[in-house]
C-alpha cells in the first residue's frame, strides 16, 4: 500500500467528533449519497457511551478531494481515513458503517485490523464474489453515474429510492428529510464515488473472511431479505461474526428503527466494558 502521508495529503475531510474524548470513539461511516449529517439524531444518545467521530466520504457532503478518480476509490479512501485518525491521535476505536459504509467499514477493519477494537456493519456484503459479476455491475454503476451527471437530482432520488430495496423506507415518516438531506450533496462528485468505490469497483473480500478476527456484529433489517441472505453466508465463512435481524426495518435500519438500532449498537460494543 502507498504511504499514508502521500495518500492524505489528497483529502480535504469534512468531520466531527462530538462528545467526551476520554470516552471509547466509535467511527461512523455514511452510505450512498448520504453524508456525517446521516447520523446527528442519534449522537446525543450515542454520546452517553462514546465520543462520535463522523466524516462525509469523498464525493459526499463537505469532503474535498484535490486528486484524480482513483482518490475516491476503496484503497486510497481506507488510507487517508486511517491517516486521519492518526491526526486525530485515535490509535484504536469502534468501527460502523452503512451498506456503501459498511463496505469500506469491512475493507479497513481487514487491512488495518489493529485499529479497531470490534465491528459493526448495517446492511452491508463483501463485495462481489467474480470478475464476470463485478464487470457487470461496473456497467451498471457507470449507466447510474451518468444518470447523477446528466438528469435532474430530484428526479435521480426519486428513481433511486424506487427500488424494492427501500420500500420499508418509503413509508417511513423520516423519508421526506432523508431526500432533503441527499439533495445537499453534489450530483457530479457522488457520480465520481459510484465510478470508484461501487460494489463494481470493489475488490471482493470473500475470502477474507475467514482471517478476519475483530468481534462483528452483522445488522439486517426484517424485511430485507436480500441482505439477510449475504449476511447469513458471511457468518458461515466468518466465527468471529454474528447476525441480529432487526424487527420493523428494512435496508436502512437506523432511520427505519432508531431506537433498537442504537440500543443494539450499544449493547454489542460496550459488552465486556462497563460504561465510563
Amino acid at each position: 500500500m502507498k504511504k499514508l502521508t502521500e495518500i492524505f495529503r489528497y483529502y480535504q475531510f469534512n468531520y466531527y467528533l462530538t462528545g467526551n474524548t476520554n470516552k471509547p470513539v466509535i467511527l461512523l461511516l455514511h452510505g450512498f449519497m448520504g453524508s456525517s449529517n446521516d447520523f446527528f439524531d442519534f449522537i446525543p444518545q450515542l454520546c452517553e457511551y462514546f465520543c462520535c467521530l463522523t466524516v462525509d466520504l469523498p464525493g459526499h457532503g463537505k469532503t474535498i478531494v484535490t486528486g484524480s478518480d482513483e482518490y475516491y476509490d476503496m484503497e486510497n479512501t481506507a488510507i487517508g481515513l486511517i491517516h486521519l485518525l492518526d491526526e486525530l491521535k485515535i490509535d484504536q476505536c469502534y468501527l460502523f458503517g452503512y451498506s456503501m459504509g459498511g463496505r469500506l467499514a469491512l475493507y479497513m477493519a481487514i487491512y488495518f485490523p489493529t485499529r479497531f477494537e470490534k465491528l459493526i456493519l448495517e446492511s452491508a456484503s463483501p463485495g462481489l464474489k467474480t470478475e464476470v459479476e463485478r464487470s457487470l455491475r461496473r456497467q451498471s454503476d457507470l449507466k447510474l453515474a451518468n444518470k447523477l451527471k446528466n438528469s435532474n437530482f430530484q428526479e435521480f432520488l426519486s428513481n433511486w429510492y424506487s427500488q424494492a430495496l427501500f420500500k420499508s423506507l418509503r413509508q417511513n415518516h423520516n423519508f421526506e428529510k432523508i431526500i432533503e438531506r441527499r439533495l445537499e450533496n453534489n450530483p457530479l462528485e457522488l457520480a465520481r464515488s459510484l465510478r470508484n468505490m461501487g460494489t463494481g469497483n470493489q475488490p471482493s473480500l470473500w475470502e477474507k473472511l475467514s482471517n478476519h478476527q475483530i468481534p462483528t456484529l452483522l445488522m439486517a433489517g426484517e424485511s430485507d431479505d436480500k441482505f439477510q441472505g449475504i449476511n447469513l453466508k458471511i457468518v458461515e465463512l466468518c466465527q468471529v461474526a454474528h447476525l441480529k435481524i432487526i424487527p420493523e426495518s428494512g435496508h436502512n435500519i437506523h432511520w427505519e428503527n432508531p431506537q433498537k438500532w442504537i440500543g443494539t449498537l450499544i449493547n454489542f460494543l460496550l459488552e465486556g466494558r462497563k460504561k465510563k
